[in-house]
């Protein structure tokens, strides 16, 4: 899945402030992904990534390349993306983050750079709370609420 879809899902879900619009929307995406997609969606569409702790920041995010033309980046790439960043450390990882960060950037569209802005911030505001998110997942998987809730309460992760 192309990350424009899932950001234009975000931006409809944060739009409609109905509960069951926002799981609808939340389920349609979910149910688009591919197998190996949905743990990175569901995360991202949580607000959080898979990595939870990136470090990447306000000021990292200042002076972004222009956006892109048209959408390319899949889930899955900025997934990757994301991993390397959260990976480095030590000596020189501030100007390999900001270089990484600037490449993933350089290939979003406008809408996309946003999206993961508020995404590595942590600040995505959409009114799809875990709550949301676990009827979301259930409805996609067509299986019961309450067994999504039992996984999540074993697994402690919405994602997995």
């Amino acid at each position: 899945m192309l990350l424009s879809e899932l950001a234009g899902t975000s931006e409809a879900v944060a739009a409609d402030p109905a509960r069951t619009v926002k799981v609808a929307l939340l389920a349609g995406c979910l149910r688009r992904m591919q197998l190996a997609e949905v743990q990175v969606g569901t995360t991202f569409l949580s607000g959080e990534p898979r990595q939870r702790t990136i470090g990447v920041g306000y000021a990292a995010l200042r002076g972004l390349p222009p956006p892109a033309a048209g959408p390319t980046l899949t889930l899955l790439e900025v997934d990757r993306a994301l991993e390397r960043l959260a990976g480095l450390s030590g000596s020189g990882s501030q100007v390999e983050r900001r270089r990484t960060l600037a490449e993933l950037m350089a290939r979003a569209t406008a809408p996309e750079q946003a999206f993961l802005a508020r995404l590595l911030v942590g600040e995505l505001r959409q009114g799809a709370l875990e709550g949301v998110m676990v009827e979301a997942v259930a409805r996609a998987a067509t299986v019961p609420v309450s067994l999504v809730r039992r996984a999540l309460m074993l697994r402690g992760n919405l994602g997995e």
